[in-house]
């Protein structure tokens, strides 16, 4: 099967993989590994502003069919970029009560008028209010970066005060969210600092102090190097979860001081090739879950690719292709945000790493978005 691509600065045919996809099977979660998908959601196409509800949730249970903890209403859901707080406290209420399989879903300060300057005082009430309707709804917490505290932190003591407060008040341990500025330049500086090195020891001692009501942090830094030092400083039973969509691989695999568990955006559009990898993991066969899951890593460096908060484009582009969603259409219309260019290309690597579930269907799809944006298919 053969379609034309804006492919290397003109239109080129390209073949689809003759492999054809990757078998998408159920089964539990992985044993070796914890592994949270952080999930899209799909809006109503005529009224683009509400939610799909039903087809946001189809989504979550394909997810937790292949064995996958959900990771609900983070910056994948765009949270922060189209999704605000009485919406996603609707989409937490109504995931949490099916609950297919794992949940821990964001908390944030999102609530907050963006256009008033707020105080710590208000950030912890803020925080502290998703906190309770999350596990309320039977959800674990994930601390998302606030940028609300970032405006209004005079110090790394502020960022101390908020987590120590808001931790304490938990009934189960939670996940921090340490979000690079790559993924939301607002967040830049977060625990006090922009050295990474001096952030770092912040969050540390944190969780550190904290560690009976902290599960795990998730750092999503896009940087292999600063992931492992930290991971190899984390107290005794507090989970690394790799917020790395480059080199994902790498880190779950791990090395012979520890490895990453996994809560990532990147599993939302390559969740059958990691669910067999997981399984492969579990099964003690590198080869194959190497085999697995390398061929995904040049995909999702390229959906993560510069200007990296775009990245949901990617992913909600990759459901409509494979059926997931009957539609390309977002919150704020952020599916104009990745170029026509873009989207081709990544048409050829979810094929090449045999992430097209329906191949005809797949080509189907991308003939109209091809023309529209006026190129021949």
């Amino acid at each position: 099967m053969e379609i034309r691509l804006p492919l290397d600065g003109g239109l080129s045919s390209y073949r689809l993989n003759e492999e054809g996809p990757l078998p998408v099977v159920a089964g539990g979660p992985p044993r070796s590994r914890v592994a949270y998908a952080a999930a899209h959601v799909v809006v109503d196409p005529l009224e683009p502003q509400r939610l799909d509800m039903e087809a946001t949730m189809a989504f979550r249970r394909h997810l937790w069919s292949l064995g996958f903890g959900v990771a609900e209403a983070m910056d994948t859901s765009q949270r922060g970029m189209g999704l605000n707080w009485e919406t996603a406290r609707e989409l937490i209420r109504v995931s949490a009560s099916e609950r297919g399989g794992a949940i821990a879903c964001g908390a944030n300060t999102d609530q907050l008028d963006p256009t008033c300057e707020p105080t710590v005082d208000k950030v912890i009430r803020a925080y502290e209010e998703q906190c309770e309707a999350i596990e309320n709804a039977g959800g674990r917490v994930i601390l998302m970066a606030s940028r609300a505290l970032v405006r209004c932190a005079k110090s790394p003591e502020d960022y101390v005060r908020v987590y120590t407060r808001l931790l304490s008040g938990l009934k189960q341990p939670a996940i921090l969210h340490w979000l690079g500025e790559a993924f939301d330049p607002q967040l830049r500086g977060y625990w006090g600092s922009a050295d990474v090195d001096q952030a770092m020891d912040t969050c540390l001692g944190i969780i550190q102090a904290n560690h009976a009501k902290v599960d795990g942090v998730k750092i999503s830094l896009l940087d292999k190097r600063q992931e492992i030092i930290m991971r190899r400083q984390l107290p005794v039973g507090v989970r690394m979860y790799t917020g790395d969509d480059f080199d994902y691989a790498e880190l779950i695999r791990g090395d012979e001081q520890g490895h990453s568990d996994a809560l990532l955006g990147i599993f939302d559009g390559i969740a059958p090739a990691a669910a067999l990898a997981l399984r492969a993991l579990d099964a003690g066969d590198m080869t194959a879950f190497e085999r697995l899951l390398t061929p995904t890593v040049p995909l999702s460096r390229h959906i993560f690719q510069t200007p990296t908060f775009h990245y949901k484009t990617g992913l909600v582009f990759l459901a409509y292709l494979n059926g997931h969603q009957r539609h390309f259409v977002m919150l704020g219309g952020q599916q104009s945000a990745r170029s026509v260019v873009h989207l081709a290309q990544l048409f050829v690597l979810a094929d090449q790493a045999r992430l097209l579930a329906d191949p005809e269907l797949a080509v189907k799809r991308m003939r109209p978005v091809l023309e529209i944006a006026g190129v021949a298919s």
